[in-house]
């Protein structure tokens, strides 16, 4: 072992062993491209939470990969789109934030929509960016092949993107030909986290990540996406299973009742779906219990966006 893996390995960082890569990897888009669902493909374990429902991610969330000798940093970023409000304004800006920090930018176009609506604008803001871009073309089972050679002769046409890749994030096809690639161009350089570690989202924020999830996977027509999850309390008890609070917010004493539903049923059915995956990802039995409160107007409410990793923009 080298003097410079000695100290790696005292630190608890992970044994590196020849010449190691390391970067981050901005994924943007439009509002439901897959990109939560690439990412847990790439990670190869839930960082991200998936539903139907738009504008799912709110702030840059990181799901980290280790693939042959490269650690690479997937930045999952709120998809892009035309913003009418203050929390919409805040989470398209962190999406251009997250891009401009990484080492390469991920663009994911759904090739069922192709370059319509939100993903022209997107290729003309990336003109701005100086950093190197991929093009990723998603759900290409649903598309004729010369279909997508066209889509991507067209984006290829307004940016000049380094790669092209076709993928399913769904079922993971092309996938390992963007990991191959990521871990062969990320520069040099030690590894950011423990070889471990899978995300850098603390465990009461991806707890409430999960609620909100089941939350919209059940109501996703029914309540607004600004519906908001806390994890209030968080007790690991001796018996090795841990008790978790969580407070369902939302706006109107209307959207109360719908997250209730009849008889607390929808309620009890999101807690139960909610605490089978957390006790599967924390590995101990959980204990949750659910509350719902009306918030008015928590969108302007500078405190709740500094909890989730947006600035309180105007």
């Amino acid at each position: 072992m080298t003097e410079e893996n000695e100290m790696a390995a005292a630190d608890g960082q992970p044994e590196a062993v020849g010449v190691t890569h390391s970067g981050f990897v901005a994924l943007i888009g439009p509002t439901n491209a897959g990109k939560s669902t690439l990412v847990n493909r790439l990670v190869g374990a839930k960082v991200s939470i998936v539903s139907h429902k738009v504008q799912t991610t709110r702030a840059v969330v990181r799901g980290i990969a280790i693939h042959n000798n490269a650690q690479i940093v997937f930045m999952d970023t709120p998809g892009i789109f035309k913003p009418r409000r203050r929390l919409d304004r805040a989470m398209v800006t962190s999406a251009w934030g997250g891009a401009k920090d990484a080492d390469f930018v991920m663009l994911l176009i759904d090739s069922e929509r192709g370059l319509r609506g939100d993903a022209e604008a997107i290729l003309e803001g990336l003109k701005e960016v100086p950093q190197p871009k991929l093009l990723v073309l998603n759900k290409i089972d649903r598309v004729q092949r010369e279909d997508l050679l066209k889509l991507a002769s067209a984006a290829n046409e307004k940016i000049a993107f380094e790669r092209t890749f076709m993928i399913s994030a769904e079922n993971g096809s092309g996938c390992e030909d963007v990991m191959d690639y990521l871990a062969a161009t990320l520069p040099e350089g030690p590894w950011y986290y423990p070889e471990d570690q899978i995300s850098d989202l603390p465990m009461r924020q991806l707890a409430a990540e999960i609620t909100r999830e089941k939350l919209f996977l059940r109501l996703h027509q029914e309540l607004p996406y600004s519906s908001h999850v806390e994890t209030e309390k968080w007790e690991e008890r001796k018996d090795g299973s841990v008790r978790i609070e969580q407070v369902i917010y939302v706006e109107r004493d209307s959207q109360k009742k719908i997250a209730l539903g009849k008889g607390g049923e929808t309620i009890k059915a999101i807690s139960t779906a909610s605490r089978k995956e957390l006790s599967e990802i924390l590995e101990q039995p959980v204990h949750l219990f659910l509350f719902v409160k009306v918030r008015e107007n928590w969108g302007d409410d500078p405190e709740r966006f500094r909890e989730m990793g947006l600035d309180f923009s105007k």
